[in-house]
């Protein structure tokens, strides 16, 4: 079975800003060995972080979003999923796993996402975990 993978923020931004391993988790989406999922609000938040953090435009953004979008499948939430973890900002990365049948979620997040290690089946792993099931 093909791995279904959501990509935390954290691994969006490393990966796209300075390549290394979340590069590599996400150019398995990229490649086809994992099916890569999304939903507006990681989107949204990844927009945000560029932007303000990194200084990005929101042109430079739309343009790594629509390389994004040319492998990523794209899933609706409702944002129903609450209190999952301590960030409320985390549950929207949960809520996508699990509308979208993920089998993963790769994050960095060492406070609120990979203390939980899985949600309903689905594992919550640092990118350099991930990379290695395909070594």
């Amino acid at each position: 079975m093909q791995p279904i993978a959501v990509y935390d923020t954290n691994v969006l931004i490393s990966g796209m800003m300075w390549g290394g391993v979340p590069y590599r988790c996400i150019e398995l989406a990229q490649q086809g060995k994992v099916q890569g999922v999304t939903c507006d609000e990681i989107l949204n938040e990844f927009t945000e972080k560029l932007t303000t953090k990194f200084d990005y435009s929101l042109y430079q953004v739309s343009e790594i979003i629509a390389k994004l979008l040319g492998f990523f499948r794209t899933v609706k939430i409702t944002n129903s999923l609450k209190g999952v973890t301590s960030d409320l900002d985390d549950d929207k990365v949960i809520e996508c796993a699990v509308v979208g049948g993920a089998t993963h979620i790769i994050t960095g997040d060492q406070k609120h996402l990979l203390p939980l290690k899985s949600y309903q089946g689905i594992l919550i792993v640092r990118p350099a975990i991930f990379l290695a099931h395909f070594q």
